[in-house]
């Protein structure tokens, strides 16, 4: 039965005014942070494997974590991450329900070929368990290519029906999609979902709780810009975000992106959920992993 649609969660961070960042403000000892900023494997690979970068993040005051390659992970280390996070009180947050082959720009699932949608109802159906193991509430999914051949439209209607199958899913055990918009200027051409507003339309289309919008705020300041009006015109369909600044991709204040202030509207807005660190360190070694940690606290609203 399709249920109403809801926000799945409340919204909010807050920034702090400065993107000052030194590497001995890093070293200091962690006090926390306002937000549940959540770093991935290689954040802190220096410390080792990832059981022990989560617990070497926990230390350092963050209180999530995510990895996109979990689904591809052995159930053995599913479920020890599990066990890390929880002894940790760390939040799971995404992996990757169903991936893209780029380079092939498949699959396109608004296109003729049922097959394409067949195959990432069987990736959805699986990501239900992993899931489970790791305790998450949230999986990414990426609606595929456009068909330069077809009548966007009708892409678009054969996508939401199946997200709307793929959530009948997901909904029995709590589990949300979070669709990813991703830019085409620079890293992912031909991708059929490009902005936030456009996963709007998608999610209030499906209109059902199990699917929702991943805010990556890298692709969207490449494809549109104006992210806060953006972000607040979509709120009630959006259940994730990630950082990573632009050009580069990197810890907030090594592009141009405000993270300062747009923590200080999130706060404001009650945000209470995970933010993926979606990017790479703009410097190696531990070096680079200080310059992280501060970076992320320069931003922490207070």
């Amino acid at each position: 039965m399709r249920v109403g649609r809801r926000t799945i969660l409340a919204a909010g961070v807050g920034a702090i005014a400065g993107m000052a960042i030194s590497e001995s403000a890093a070293a200091s000892p962690a006090d926390g942070f306002a937000l549940d900023f959540a770093p991935h494997q290689g954040s802190f690979a220096s410390r080792g494997t990832v059981l022990e970068q989560i617990a070497y993040a926990a230390e350092q005051g963050f209180r999530a974590w995510e990895d996109n390659e979990a689904a591809r992970r052995s159930v053995a280390e599913q479920e020890a991450m599990a066990r890390a996070l929880s002894q940790h009180g760390m939040t799971m947050g995404v992996f990757v329900a169903s991936m893209p082959r780029w380079k092939e720009f498949q699959p396109v699932l608004g296109g003729d070929d049922d097959s394409a949608r067949d195959a990432f109802l069987t990736d959805i159906r699986a990501a239900v368990d992993v899931a489970k193991r790791l305790n998450a509430r949230w999986t990414t999914v990426v609606p595929g290519f456009l068909d330069p051949r077809l009548p966007v439209d009708i892409q678009q209607a054969r996508i939401i029906d199946v997200l709307r199958r793929a959530a009948d899913i997901m909904a029995p055990h709590g589990i949300v999609m979070v669709m990813e918009p991703l830019n085409t200027r620079t890293n992912h051409p031909r991708v059929f979902l490009q902005t936030i507003a456009q996963g709007y339309a998608l999610a209030v289309a499906v209109n059902d709780p199990s699917v929702k919008i991943l805010a990556d705020l890298y692709h969207e300041q490449i494809q549109s810009g104006n992210l806060i009006p953006t972000l607040d015109q979509c709120w009630d369909e959006i259940a994730y975000l990630q950082f990573g600044d632009n050009p580069g991709r990197k810890e907030p204040g090594t592009g141009e992106i405000n993270y300062a202030i747009i923590c200080k509207w999130l706060k404001e807005k009650g945000f209470a959920g995970v933010i993926g660190m979606e990017h790479g360190n703009s410097a190696g070694g531990r070096a680079g992993e200080d310059r992280l940690i501060a970076a992320y606290r320069a931003i922490n609203p207070i």
